[in-house]
C-alpha cells in the first residue's frame, strides 16, 4: 500500500512537471512571436523537389517565401547544400545581404552576382555564380535550403563562399528556418 501511494505521487508530480513545461514553452513562443519559416510553392517541407530544379531539368532556383521573420532583421542569408553527396557536403546556392523587406524570391533567379533587389550571390562547389541545382548519382538525397535573418549586412563582396558567408554572419543572426527538399535519381 506505502509503495502504491508513493507511486501514484509521483505519477502525479511528473504529469504536472511535464504540464508546466509544455505550458512555458507554449507561452515562451506566444512571448517571442510567431516562428520564422521558409516554404516554395514548388515543393513541401520533406517532399520530393520536381525535376525543374535539378540538373536533370531546366537546373533553374525553385520560388522561396518566408514570413515571421524577427524585429531588427536588416538582411536575409539562404544557403543550399546537401550532406548527401559522395565526397560530403556540397553547395548548391548562396545569397546574401537580401534586403529585409524582401520576403521572396521568384522561380529562377538570374545566376548574377550582383540582384535588382540589391543581395549578392556567392560561388556554388560547382564554382559557378548562383543556383546550381542537385546532380548527383542515382538514389535519394536531401536538400536543404536554409533561411537566416540577420541584424545588418555581411558586408561580403559578390562570389562568397559558404564558409566565407556562415564567418561573416556569426553572432549577426536573429533566427533560423529550414526548408528540406528529397531528389532521387534512377
Amino acid at each position: 500500500m506505502h509503495l502504491t501511494t508513493r507511486l501514484v505521487f509521483s505519477i502525479t508530480t511528473l504529469t504536472l512537471f511535464l504540464a508546466f513545461v509544455s505550458c512555458s514553452k507554449t507561452e515562451e513562443k506566444a512571448k517571442n512571436g510567431p516562428v520564422m519559416e521558409v516554404k516554395s510553392a514548388a515543393f513541401g517541407h520533406r517532399t520530393t523537389m520536381p525535376g525543374k530544379y535539378t540538373c536533370d531539368g531546366a537546373d533553374v532556383s525553385p520560388p522561396l517565401e518566408w514570413r515571421n521573420a524577427p524585429t531588427g532583421t536588416k538582411t536575409f542569408t539562404i544557403i543550399c547544400d546537401t550532406p548527401d553527396a559522395p565526397a560530403g557536403t556540397w553547395v548548391h546556392w548562396v545569397i546574401y545581404d537580401i534586403p529585409a523587406d524582401i520576403t521572396k524570391l521568384p522561380e529562377f533567379v538570374a545566376k548574377n552576382g550582383q540582384l535588382d533587389i540589391g543581395a549578392k550571390q556567392g560561388k556554388n562547389d560547382f564554382d559557378q555564380i548562383g543556383y546550381g541545382g542537385p546532380c548527383l548519382p542515382a538514389g535519394e538525397h536531401r536538400f536543404f535550403f536554409k533561411l537566416y535573418a540577420l541584424d545588418g549586412p555581411t558586408n561580403l563582396k559578390v562570389g562568397a563562399s559558404k564558409e566565407e558567408i556562415l564567418q561573416a554572419v556569426k553572432g549577426h543572426v536573429l533566427a533560423e528556418a529550414e526548408l528540406m527538399g528529397i531528389y532521387a535519381r534512377e
